[in-house]
């Protein structure tokens, strides 16, 4: 019998990013200026910030 190798070994997890507010933080892309842009939206709020973790 073979062994798995570790990369075939994936999970599938997300972690989920909340606003202060109590709403879900979800990610967004813009195309501005010729240029791809992430942004993080609160959806309760629509507080924006540049990633996730600075809602806290």
């Amino acid at each position: 019998m073979a062994a798995v190798s570790k990369n075939s070994r994936t999970s599938s997890t997300t972690h989920r990013f909340y606003c202060p507010c109590g709403g879900e933080v979800k990610m967004k892309t813009l195309f501005e200026n010729g240029k791809v842009k992430n942004t993080a939206e609160c959806e309760k709020c629509k507080r924006v910030e540049r990633r996730p973790s600075d809602f806290v």
